[in-house]
């Protein structure tokens, strides 16, 4: 269905192949050039029951397929940029745990749903921290918007939607027996359940693509139904476009013209688009309705889920001997809806590279205003009166008692504040890689690119290339700290010098930069439904 409101139906540029997937995963192959209708929704399996092949990973060769078309920069440059960005930042806050540079987080003890904060962290960490607060966001958002992305590539290739929902299940068991499995080795099999990010990424996914197939099917039933209910114009008997042979038994249809016919659709994708906004409002609110104290430290808890692990873990953080799971799925589902909302506009139309800038800018400086509120107001925090400093002291307002009060954020789970300063700020990014000529953007982020898509491998090698760094750095330049182990929970050794910190940290980036770029090519060389585009 198209969105609009002229006569004339125009075929806008397919997604560009850089684009994502998923977070993790690059959608980089040729068939996501082949044309399509903007935003019409999967043709029901019955419809293409003829056309329907088996999938099996690994069958379509890329030769196989058409050649690329001519690329689509504004859209494809930006995201893989912002995700190759988020990948060093992330290694940034990984580099401090494997190196136990200092207390995971902006304060000590903080970012927790009302956790009382008495001390800061150092400026350092504070400021680096902040930075990788947008990762976990991004990366969820990003993993919406490539549902999208990949389920218009996938349709065009006669993908029916039993097989996109096998896709989705499948990628979401791959990437959550990755997480185990990563889990079991860094933990030396002390961990049964790990759960650090990769978990709640496979069952947003899951989800978020369950939800595509849900809002693909709804929106064609509406415009169908709005057609029933809109007026239609007759054709007038003298209408020189009105066909010479009538059915043969003498009745004449009645046919919507295109202005109909574009209208209903166009109400349709409104009304499912406002639907998406709403629900990515109610699943981040949800994190402050099931807060067992409303987000306020001082406050007799009230339980609001079963104490049972099984229901806690959607929602609540759990670290256990056996359990470690600071990303339950369902508190961060809403940057997926986020994401699905974002996929729908871009390829409702062939938006130019100024109008994503522009809009990717709007969008930021509206969540900013959203979190400037939730501070000025008192809403959608999950830290109300739990900043004890001696600043905080006779403060009517404790966000405004520093600039470190005003950017605290709780992470676990994201509350209002977090979920809108994260969005802003990635949405500000977006709208400036946008920004940047195409080639100036490809030689000078070049390294991001790479590491952009093939962020899933980046994600498991980098893993274990900081904890042997670690290792090695702790044992030249390491000295007994005051605070514990993030893995152990012991006091141990530790490297807090900022010039070893970052020494670690582009060491890894420079380790990890030719293997990704190697994996990159590797894959790219492979069919669409390929087990290898997993990682």
């Amino acid at each position: 269905m198209k969105h609009s409101s002229h006569e004339e139906v125009t075929i806008p540029p397919q997604p560009d192949p850089a684009v994502q997937e998923t977070s993790f995963e690059s959608d980089a192959d040729p068939s996501s050039y082949l044309e399509e209708i903007p935003h019409t929704p999967i043709p029901d399996d019955d419809e293409r029951q003829q056309r329907h092949r088996p999938n099996h990973y690994g069958s379509v060769s890329p030769t196989a397929l058409p050649k690329p078309g001519p690329r689509s920069p504004a859209r494809a440059i930006a995201p893989d940029i912002l995700r190759g960005l988020l990948m060093a930042l992330m290694a940034l806050d990984h580099t401090a745990m494997m190196l136990n540079a200092w207390p995971h987080g902006t304060a000590v003890d903080g970012e927790n749903d009302s956790r009382d904060v008495h001390r800061w962290n150092r400026t350092a960490a504070y400021v680096i921290r902040t930075l990788t607060h947008l990762c976990a966001p991004g990366f969820t958002f990003l993993l919406g918007m490539g549902v999208v992305y990949f389920s218009r590539s996938r349709t065009n290739l006669s993908w029916t939607s039993r097989q996109m929902g096998w896709h989705f299940f499948v990628r979401a068991v791959v990437l959550t027996a990755v997480s185990e499995l990563l889990g079991l080795v860094i933990s030396v099999g002390r961990v049964w359940f790990f759960n650090i990010v990769l978990f709640a990424l496979a069952v947003d996914y899951f989800l978020a693509g369950v939800l595509w197939l849900a809002l693909a099917r709804t929106e064609k039933a509406l415009a169908f139904a709005l057609l029933k209910a809109l007026p239609l114009r007759r054709k007038d008997k003298d209408d020189p476009t009105e066909a010479l042979l009538q059915p043969r038994d003498g009745i004449a249809e009645d046919i919507a013209p295109d202005r109909t016919i574009i209208r209903a659709a166009d109400i349709s994708w409104h009304a499912h688009n406002v639907f998406l906004a709403i629900l990515s409002a109610v699943t981040i609110w949800w994190n402050i309705w099931l807060s067992p104290t409303g987000g306020h430290c001082g406050v007799e808890p009230v339980a609001k889920l079963p104490d049972s692990i099984f229901a806690t873990i959607w929602f609540y953080n759990i670290f256990t001997d056996r359990v470690l799971s600071g990303f339950p799925p369902l508190a961060w589902l809403s940057f997926a809806v986020l994401g699905l909302l974002y996929g729908r506009i871009i390829l409702a139309r062939s938006w130019t590279a100024r109008s994503i800038r522009l809009g990717n800018a709007l969008a930021g400086l509206v969540f900013l205003l959203i979190f400037v509120f939730s501070r000025l107001f008192h809403f959608g925090n999950l830290s109300e009166g739990c900043l004890h400093m001696a600043e905080h002291a006779g403060q009517g307002n404790q966000y405004l008692a520093s600039a470190r009060s005003f950017f605290y954020l709780t992470k676990y789970p994201p509350d209002v504040a977090f979920w809108a300063f994260t969005m802003a700020a990635n949405h500000l990014l977006l709208a400036f890689f946008a920004a940047i000529p195409v080639k100036f953007a490809e030689r000078t982020f070049h390294v991001f690119l790479v590491y952009g898509t093939s962020a899933l491998f980046f994600y498991i090698l980098h893993m274990f290339v900081l904890l042997a760094l670690g290792r090695v750095m702790v044992a030249l330049v390491g000295h007994h700290v005051e605070f514990p182990n993030p893995f152990t929970g012991k006091d141990g050794m530790g490297v807090d010098q900022l010039w070893a910190f970052f020494a670690t940290w582009a060491m890894c980036l420079a380790i990890l930069y030719p293997l990704c770029r190697w994996y990159g090519t590797f894959k790219r060389g492979k069919g669409p439904d390929s087990i290898w585009r997993f990682f």
